[in-house]
Parts: structure tokens; sequence; C-alpha cells
């Protein structure tokens, strides 16, 4: 199939390779997301692309490279979920930033229910995408397994449980190493009754975040332990169930910085002084919520974005066969924001 048909005024593979100084495989193999082009020449194909305004041809580039020019993007979470957590919108804006680069859309499933796992397997083995990211992924519903089985590639946001045996490649931060930096300040300031808000246990980021407290805090009074869904809601729900089992209470870890935000607005009904009184961390560092949050919040930053990119990134890889589940995953380091809060 040609690049255009004759008498076409849009530019050409040959007008973009002429403008860039290189070889028309060369811009064609940029263009289609190919290896072996070292960086100055890509940023130089690329930029002869703006400047023309050159857009691929979609069908002929699918039969060259039996690619879609899509990848779905699955939320294992229900509507309200992701439109009311910015953690999903960060995630997102990163994976949709670095898909547009590679000129590939991006096509957004969400769940509803269990009854939609079925419907989510069926679309991705029907061929319609080239690969698939998924993550808030839960251990004890079928979607993972159903993702993981499916005929395209797929890469998980987070950590897959041990107890599913799926050698699937994952991007996650340390959530340990994060939380345990978060207890280990609190007990620096000289806290000594430091309670954790947890997220929902069918989550590995989580668990990973309850084991980090108590790396650091091994024989923690169970009565100092909370739960919350990683809502706003749940954080202040569990900020006053700890605060009745425990009212000498002086710090709490939260697991994220809506259920830490939830914890500050339950504090304040109280009238107990943040940090005076309780110290509080999150986890996150999350602009929207941190920005809001009275006092400023001290937080455990995790490179959200960039996390959604390093997931296009590892998705391109396998499609290339550059990258196995075995040796690919990618863990990015969490770092300690220090604000009023604590």
């Amino acid at each position: 199939m040609p690049e255009q048909s004759a008498g076409s005024s849009r530019p050409t593979l040959e007008a973009v390779a002429a403008r860039a100084g290189v070889s028309r495989a060369t811009v064609s193999r940029v263009v289609n997301g190919g290896a072996g082009v070292r960086r100055p020449v890509v940023e130089k194909v690329r930029e002869a692309v703006r400047e023309l305004g050159y857009v691929p041809n979609r069908a002929a580039r699918s039969l060259v490279t039996r690619r879609h020019g899509a990848v779905a993007v699955i939320i294992a979470e229900p509507e309200f979920r992701i439109f009311s957590d910015p953690f999903f919108e960060k995630q997102v804006r990163g994976i949709s930033r670095e898909l547009t680069v590679r000129d590939t859309q991006l096509v957004l499933l969400w769940v509803e229910g269990a009854g939609e796992h079925e419907r989510i397997a069926r679309y991705l083995d029907a061929g319609h995408v080239d690969g698939a990211l998924a993550f808030s992924l839960h251990s004890d519903d079928r979607l993972p397994a159903l993702i993981a089985r499916s005929r395209v590639p797929v890469v998980f946001g987070g950590r897959p449980a041990v107890e599913s045996g799926l050698a699937v490649p994952f991007v996650d931060c340390d959530n340990r190493g994060g939380a345990r930096a978060a207890v280990q300040h609190l007990v620096s300031l000289g806290r000594r009754r430091i309670g954790h808000i947890a997220g929902p246990r069918n989550q590995t980021s989580a668990l990973d975040r309850i084991a980090g407290y108590h790396d650091v805090l091994v024989d923690a009074d169970p009565a100092l332990l909370g739960q919350g869904d990683f809502t706003r809601e749940s954080g202040a729900r569990a900020m006053a169930g700890l605060l009745d089992r425990r009212p000498d209470l002086d710090a709490v870890f939260a697991a994220n910085d809506l259920m830490a935000a939830g914890a500050l607005a339950t504090l304040r009904e109280r009238g107990m002084r943040v940090p005076q009184d309780v110290a509080v961390v999150g986890f996150d560092d999350m602009d929207s919520v941190v920005g809001s949050a009275e006092p400023a919040l001290t937080t455990v930053r995790q490179d959200i974005e960039g996390m959604g990119r390093l997931m296009v990134r590892l998705l391109m890889r396998v499609l290339d066969g550059a990258a196995d589940a075995a040796s690919a995953s990618v863990v990015t380091p969490t770092s300690l924001v220090r604000r009023e809060s604590a």
C-alpha cells in the first residue's frame, strides 16, 4: 500500500528523510517505533515530523508492522473512583504522554463490577490493541489472571500478588521502603504511639506499606492499626476509630495522601493540633491533596506520572521482544518530603 495517494499534499516519508538528513528507512524505523536508531537521530527525525506535520498512514503501517497502534489501559476500579482519585489522573497522564510520543492511541477501560471481567478479556483477545497496561488490580478477583492469559502482551502497574503465580512484567515503587522511611521519621521525632491507616488488604501496595510499618514497629499494638480503602472518607473514619481505641496516640502514618487528608479532618473535628498533639504522614505526594492540606502534609513521594511512562516503555520493549517478565520489571525509588504535619 503506498504511503500516500498520487497528487496528495500530505508530506511523505521521503520529505521527512530529506529534512532530517537521514534515509527513508531510518525515518520508517523511528515512526514505527523500531529499535536500533541512536537518540540524536531519533530527535532529529521527530523534529522533522513536527515541522512538516507528517501523519503516518496507519493502514499501511499496520500491514508492515502487524500492529494496530493502540494500547488498552485497564483500571480495575469503578468510574467514580477513577475520577475522584488524583492518583489515576497522574498515572494516565504519564501513560498518555508517552503513547503520544510513539503515535499510539490509548483505549481506556474500567471495571464497574466483577461481571465486566470477561468482557475485558474478550476485548483483549479480539485483537483490537497491541498490548495492555493494567493497574489498581485486586488479588481476590479473576481480572489479573484473565489479563495475564490474554493474547496480547501486558504490563502491570504494581507488583502482582505472590500467591497469584503470575509472571507478568510490572512497574512499581518501593512501597515497603517508603513506608519504613515514614515511620522511622516519626520515631526520630520522638513519637512512640504511632498508628497506621492501611489501604485495602487485597492490593500489594497496601500490604507492602503495612510491612514497612511493621519493619520499624515490630510489636505494634493491634489497636494502632486502622483500615481504609484509599479514599478520603475511609481515612476520616479510620482516624476516628484509632482515637477511640487509643486516645493517647501521638502520630499516624496513612497509606496514601487522600486517607491522610481524611485523618487531618477528623483530628480538626476532635480539637487536636497537628503536629503538636498528633503528627501525620501520608504517601504519594499528590499536588492536589498536599496543596490543600492544613497543615502542609509530610508524605512519601512516588513519581506516579513517571511510572506511567515507564509502563509504556516496558510494554514497547516486550512488544519488540527485548524484555520478558523474569527480568524486565522496574521498582522505582521513593523519598520522604518533610512538611509541617510531621
